[in-house]
């Protein structure tokens, strides 16, 4: 069911995009980490900003 309001999509895209993975383990961080909550690198990454498009 794809979201229409605007306002509730711009909370959905925060709460889903605004992540930090980690490179090692694949752990998923805040946004304002600056090691991995598991493996405490500081091997980090933002989280891509675009859903991949499905295969058909």
């Amino acid at each position: 069911m794809p979201l229409t309001d605007p306002v509730k999509l711009q909370i959905v895209q925060q709460r889903v995009f605004l992540k930090k993975i980690c490179r090692d383990c694949g752990a998923l961080n805040s946004i304002r980490a600056t090691k991995c909550r598991r493996c405490h690198s500081s091997n980090l990454r933002a989280k891509k900003k675009e859903l991949p498009a499905k295969k058909s």
